[in-house]
């Protein structure tokens, strides 16, 4: 995928702001359900060095999705550890769905004014394509695949009933994940079909706010 300095300056600031609200809202939720691991850390912050991972970043601008720093957190500090886990993983990827209907609400009222319909498309184009970057990390990060968050939702029981299997999928979830984007990018095999649930998803909206 060939991208000029113009779509890197469209889509990185959607990652920056869209991977920030990601993993502070981890840390959000952490801390909420009492463990303050991400705040001692410095994760309870909204400032995008503390959270940004330079390859899960450049995947962002390449692929359209991606990661970033994850968020630590102690199970021995939640009261309901499963549920607390549970929580904690899908708080992220929730964020970026409102952070998505947020954008896209933004643009349907600047739609709305006669000014933009008439001479400022491009910006209404752009934050839809924040809009839609964000629904990408949605989609991307509920995928049961470690490190990501989805995976979270098994693998706070497995842990507990096969240790060595949770630690052999860490260990290879991560290589397995880069080597199918690669696939799907280099070779056009679609894998994980997340362009098509991020268009079904942006497509919904799209037609629900009368763009």
């Amino acid at each position: 995928m060939a991208l000029d300095l113009a779509d890197i300056l469209r889509i990185a600031p959607a990652a920056v702001i869209g991977l920030t609200v990601h993993e502070f809202s981890h840390a959000y939720a952490a801390y909420k359900l009492g463990d303050s691991t991400a705040k001692a850390e410095g994760r309870l912050t909204l400032n995008p060095l503390k959270h940004i991972d330079w390859l899960g970043f450049f995947l962002i601008i390449i692929a359209g999705f991606g990661w970033a720093k994850p968020v630590s957190f102690n199970p021995n500090n939640l009261k309901n550890k499963h549920r607390d886990e549970i929580i904690i993983s899908v708080a992220g990827p929730i964020s970026n769905f409102l952070l998505a209907i947020l954008f896209f609400v933004i643009a349907r009222v600047l739609y709305s004014t006669s000014y933009f319909q008439t001479s400022s498309l491009e910006i209404i184009n752009l934050i839809m394509t924040w809009g839609i970057i964000n629904f990408s990390l949605f989609v991307f990060n509920l995928i049961p695949i470690p490190p990501l968050d989805g995976s979270h939702i098994y693998l706070t029981f497995l842990k507990e009933i096969n240790p060595k299997l949770m630690t052999n999928m860490y260990k290879w979830g991560t290589l397995g994940l880069i080597l199918i984007i690669v696939a799907e990018n280099k070779l056009g095999i679609n894998i994980l079909h997340i362009s098509d649930m991020v268009g079904g998803l942006s497509k919904f909206f799209i037609n629900l706010m009368s763009f």
